[in-house]
């Protein structure tokens, strides 16, 4: 009877840490502010996706956007629909949610990633993928091939 007791205790000891574990990831979600037209719906959808995936996003519509790519070292031709700041990072496009978690463990010296235009199927996108998604780091030179997914 006491085995069985102390291995009650025992669990009740460890589900108690898994919930504490769990709550306290949850306070301390990545935090992401999106910049975006102020009338697209595909970036409200990013933004619930990365927000699916545990990011706590804010979203400030703006009219600046290409400037404001531009100024965070993503050239005209690779910009994607939204412009995303994400732990000193620049994540512009549909970048789907795997590709900017490596990011943000591997912290790499780039300004950050981006997926060009909007693409089907991707994250917050309609349609069925069509081809692989070519995910491009930015920052100082021309960009370079970060991911294909």
């Amino acid at each position: 009877m006491k085995s069985i007791i102390g291995l009650i205790v025992a669990l009740l000891s460890i589900l108690g840490g898994a919930v504490f574990t769990l709550s306290a990831q949850s306070s301390h979600a990545t935090e992401a502010i999106l910049y975006k037209n102020p009338n697209c719906g595909c970036c409200e959808n990013y933004a619930d996706y990365l927000r699916d995936h545990g990011y706590k996003v804010t979203v400030k519509p703006t009219h600046e956007l290409s400037a404001m790519s531009r100024e965070h070292g993503v050239p005209d031709e690779l910009q994607g629909c939204h412009l995303g700041l994400i732990d000193g990072y620049v994540v512009s496009g549909h970048v789907p949610v795997s590709i900017v978690d490596r990011l943000l463990k591997e912290r790499p010296a780039i300004k950050g990633v981006t997926l060009a235009g909007m693409p089907l199927g991707s994250p917050g996108m309609g349609g069925k993928k069509n081809e692989p998604w070519k995910i491009y780091a930015v920052g100082e030179g021309e960009p370079k091939l970060y991911a294909t997914e």
